[in-house]
């Protein structure tokens, strides 16, 4: 690994990428630490030490939301804007026909994300604000003041959202890498240090030396586990008939179609934990937490056993959804059987059709176990060894997808430069 690393740095090209990726991941963090005018970072950790919904948040932001950064919103709104646009494809032509219009329709769609990102953060900075005024985080007084400062968190939130989106779109152009998701990975991995000094707290201070090495062994396990289920596939064998054009013939090959084991990613466990972060977002803004409705949202503490279940069934839930979405069995059939392909022992048309839709369930079942099992993992060992770990499942899911996205990228650009890569 070493001596590709210093091979991809012998390239200029790809040398400029790297820095270029850096530089951007540091403007990234710093913008992530630098407080926004009338805020106090410090009566904010205070207001959100015991808040899940906010430390969620805080983990996918990098800290940014604990200080009241300008990049306090981080990518989170452009996460939700993507999500909402993917799904509203299936529910209106205009957006569905784009999809299917190539470059040019893609890039309509990314500008339409873009606008839906900036009212999504300028949404999200104003009941951010009306937090911060009801936790008493602002160092403003008279209504005056109040209004001006609420003018200038609001828009200065907003602007950061809009800032990191174009900084991610920056890393896609000139960098190595999906420029959010590296952004998004830089964000999470940022907590590191924050993990550690947790663990080290629990052997140092507790002296619970088998459960902090149970975790770093679980961790590690973890994480192998993650990167064999992401590269996992099941090959479906096509065979293509012979044909005969003129005096060459054509065709007569056997392939396969890869269908990955959870050909929906991260996506499943970002969707069903935003909506379920819903009710705790509730509860955080109720001053009277004693009324039966407050007591029926506590119920959604991230740490409870009934949110593990019905985080657990919504994951299944929603990764059959994408599933469907991005994988489409009838056109499948139809364009193998207008090619001239046909899977060895199925008819064409509809038992075609019906097989891959039972292989597809099996695999969704079995990526959706893995997900579901990840997610809930944290919750878990924080039940049972009584310790909190502020990486959880969908975070360590985030960074090794990014990682092996990212090298990935890296190695096929040196493999066009007839270097050995990392998969070698």
């Amino acid at each position: 690994m070493l001596e590709t690393l210093k091979n991809a740095w012998k390239v200029k090209e790809i040398r400029n990428k790297i820095l270029f990726t850096v530089l951007i991941i540091a403007i990234f963090r710093i913008g992530s630490v630098i407080p926004v005018p009338y805020i106090n970072p410090d009566m904010i950790s205070a207001a959100t030490s015991d808040n899940s919904f906010f430390s969620y948040l805080s983990i996918l932001t990098g800290g940014g939301l604990e200080y009241g950064a300008i990049f306090a919103m981080s990518i989170t709104p452009y996460i939700n804007a993507s999500i909402i646009i993917q799904l509203l494809c299936v529910a209106i032509p205009y957006l569905e026909r784009l999809s299917k219009e190539g470059e040019e329709g893609q890039k309509k769609l990314a500008t339409i994300t873009r606008y839906t990102t900036v009212v999504l953060a300028l949404i999200q900075g104003i009941a951010y604000f009306f937090y911060l005024k009801a936790s008493s985080c602002l160092n403003v007084r008279g209504t005056g003041a109040v209004v001006f400062a609420a003018f200038v968190i609001v828009l200065t939130f907003t602007a950061g959202s809009a800032v990191v989106m174009w900084l991610g779109e920056q890393i896609d152009v000139k960098g190595i890498g999906n420029g959010i998701s590296i952004l998004l990975f830089a964000g999470i991995i940022s907590r590191g240090p924050q993990a550690f000094a947790a663990l080290w707290s629990y052997w140092t201070e507790f002296k619970q030396y088998f459960a902090v090495i149970g975790i770093v062994i679980a961790f590690l396990l973890v994480i192998a586990f993650i990167v064999w289920m992401t590269n996992a596939e099941r090959r479906i064998p096509v065979q293509y008939a012979k044909r005969v054009v003129g005096n060459k013939m054509y065709g007569g090959q056997n392939t396969h179609i890869p269908i990955k084991v959870n050909m929906s990613g991260v996506m499943p466990v970002i969707f069903a934990s935003s909506i379920l972060m819903l009710p705790t977002m509730i509860l955080s803004f109720m001053k009277d937490t004693t009324t039966s409705f407050a007591k029926a949202l506590s119920l959604f503490s991230t740490r409870g056993v009934f949110y593990a279940v019905i985080y657990f069934l919504m994951i299944i839930a929603f990764a059959y959804f994408y599933a469907t979405i991005q994988f489409n069995p009838v056109e499948m059939a139809n364009n193998l059987r207008k090619n001239g392909g046909a899977i060895p022992g199925i008819r064409p048309g509809k038992p075609t059709s019906d097989f891959i839709s039972k292989i597809l369930s099996r695999i969704t079942l079995m990526g959706a176990l893995f997900l579901s099992v990840i997610a809930i993992l944290p919750i878990i060992i924080g039940n049972v060894g009584k310790i909190n770990i502020s990486l959880g499942g969908t975070s360590v899911l985030i960074m090794v997808g990014v990682a092996l996205d990212t090298v990935q990228n890296l190695e096929s650009q040196m493999m066009m430069r007839h270097y050995k890569g990392f998969l070698d």
